[in-house]
């Protein structure tokens, strides 16, 4: 899947920004791809609020 960070990490909380680099997303725009697995979800369960997501 691919994962586009759209909403800037400033003023979110610390374990947000984490997850958000954990995931390599470090600057508004950025785009990653992972695979669809349960670890990957739960990341995304908790910045998703941040992230556009898209079937690749």
């Amino acid at each position: 899947m691919k994962i586009t960070l759209k909403k800037s990490l400033i003023g979110s909380k610390k374990d947000q920004i984490a997850t958000a680099l954990s995931l390599g997303l470090k600057k508004v725009g950025d785009v990653t791809e992972q695979p669809n697995n349960a670890q990957t979800l739960g990341k995304l369960k908790k910045i998703g609020h941040l992230v556009e997501v898209t079937e690749a």
